[in-house]
């Protein structure tokens, strides 16, 4: 109530210096009578001078010096006569622009405020957010209570099946009978999730923990974390936090936990902190893991509160072309391939117009569109895309780097090699199709013998010899492929060798070497 009272107030003193300005303006318009009275009073002096002069009162000489004076008395007050009358309008027009302006900003701040204000809500610097974030943090239910309140708000579950039940009790009895058989508490954490009895679940995995001792994997701590959660009413206690540390400490990309601990920041006014993990968990994460549609679904809100204004998310990895896709184009006819090539190109492109994407995706999609011929297409993504990422300098380089890609004359020549998929990213150079026939024919120990011969000598052509950015790609991420990941690095420094005159050309090897993991 203070502060309508106080914003009141203003509003009257500010009106009150409004009105003021008007009365002073009809103060000074309060001239205009008293000039044109003036003006007529020197007129009538004119005449009687007029009187005087013909009744011999006085000298026509005299008469003249006083009508001199007079008539500058009276030019003066006919100035002041017309500027009082300037006056006297225009404050009326100022009247009713003034009472129309303050009326739309009074009433449209109150409105604003309406919106989005919050009456008593005091004024919160960076560093209190933080110490109230710690607050917040550190005042977490525990784990029994935050259960409590949970099954406060727990609606009736449904009666389960008496069957199942049945079958539920005598697994209880048989892991109650055999407390140190893995494959019970395995069987029974598992079985009281699917029922809802979280509580039973979480303990059942704890003991099997407790059980595996140090054999126990980061996702079985994981698993431990997350049905503590779902006990807890989706809070992350302080037990559920220092169990997903256990599975960070077996493995630090385990990406169920990090998407818990992601989480954990949110709740507790850390926006900015979860942003962090969740982007790069995003970036890590298969397009099939469970928690991406969740991260992609709230983090555009938490790049905001970490001031990410422009924030794209990128897309996951796995979002693409199979294995099996690409084998069975080793079976297509030319046509069908370049039908194939096309719709992921079309696909890609559909994409990042309704969903955007990341620096990378832009750098696809373009050189994807240079490689099958479309080059006016990629030239206006370029366009767009540079102005997506003006402000970023390494994405910039990146969108930069794929529009100076060669263009291709059609998708591929008849019996040449086929473009690269629009997942691949630089586009490179592939196999040809009668070598991807010869392949799909082949045992799998014949396939691998014949892939690594081909990466061997591209490797050694390139380290001896030195060849193109494409190539150099290629050869990275071939051996990033098969496990060579020494030789991959070796690639990586033997291309900045090679490329180091020519930045464009490096800042393309640089990305399948980062692609790859084998670059910063």
């Amino acid at each position: 109530m203070l502060f309508w009272i106080i914003a009141a107030a203003l509003v009257a003193v500010i009106a009150l210096l409004f009105a003021l300005a008007l009365w002073r303006g009809r103060e000074d318009d309060d001239m205009a009578p008293a000039a044109s009275y003036d003006v007529q009073v020197y007129r009538d002096q004119l005449r009687d001078l007029d009187r005087d002069v013909e009744r011999g009162v006085t000298s026509r000489e005299e008469a003249e010096r006083a009508k001199l004076e007079i008539s500058r008395r009276m030019l003066e007050a006919d100035r002041k006569a017309q500027a009082g009358s300037d006056l006297s309008m225009a404050p009326k027009a100022a009247t009713i622009a003034l009472v129309i302006g303050g009326a739309v900003i009074f009433g449209g701040a109150f409105w604003l405020y309406g919106r989005i204000g919050a009456e008593g809500y005091e004024d919160q610097p960076l560093a209190m957010r933080f110490q109230n974030a710690d607050k917040l943090y550190d005042s977490r239910p525990s784990q029994e209570e935050a259960e409590k309140m949970a099954k406060a708000r727990q609606l009736d579950q449904p009666q389960s099946d008496p069957k199942f039940a049945e079958l539920m009790q005598r697994l209880r009895d048989a892991v109650a009978k055999n407390p140190n058989d893995p494959k019970g508490l395995e069987l029974l954490a598992r079985n009281e999730a699917a029922m809802g009895n979280f509580d039973a679940a979480w303990k059942a995995q704890q003991r099997l923990v407790a059980l595996k001792g140090d054999q126990a994997s980061a996702d079985d701590y994981a698993q431990l974390g997350e049905l503590m959660v779902v006990a807890a009413g989706g809070l992350i206690t302080s037990e559920a936090e220092k169990t997903f540390a256990s599975a960070l400490q077996k493995d630090p990309k385990n990406g169920l936990s990090l998407y818990y601990v992601g989480l954990m920041m949110a709740q507790n006014a850390r926006g900015d902190r979860a942003f962090r993990i969740w982007d790069g968990l995003l970036r890590n994460s298969e397009n099939s893991d469970p928690w991406v549609p969740m991260i992609r679904q709230n983090i555009n809100e938490l790049a905001w509160l970490a001031g990410e204004s422009d924030y794209t998310p990128p897309m996951p990895r796995g979002v693409g072309p199979s294995q099996a896709d690409i084998a069975a184009a080793a079976d297509m006819t030319p046509a069908e391939r370049q039908q194939m090539i096309r719709g992921m190109v079309e696909q890609l492109n559909d994409r990042l117009a309704q969903e955007g994407g990341s620096a990378d995706d832009w750098a696809r999609l373009i050189s994807s569109l240079r490689m099958i011929g479309e080059v006016d297409r990629a030239d206006a993504v370029y366009g767009e895309a540079k102005g997506k990422f003006a402000s970023r300098p390494e994405d910039l380089a990146k969108i930069d780097a794929a529009h100076k890609a060669p263009a291709g004359k059609a998708l591929q020549d008849e019996g040449g090699a086929p473009a690269a998929p629009a997942q691949a990213a630089p586009m490179m150079p592939g196999p040809t199709a009668e070598q991807m026939k010869d392949a799909a024919s082949m045992s799998p120990e014949d396939r691998q013998q014949m892939i690594q011969g081909m990466v061997d000598g591209l490797f050694d052509r390139l380290t001896t010899e030195g060849g193109t950015p494409a190539e150099w790609a290629r050869v990275i991420s071939s051996l990033a492929t098969l496990g060579e990941v020494d030789r991959a690095k070796e690639a990586w420094g033997e291309a900045q060798q090679a490329l180091a005159d020519d930045p464009d050309a490096l800042a393309q090897v640089q990305l399948a070497a980062q692609r790859a993991g084998v670059a910063e």
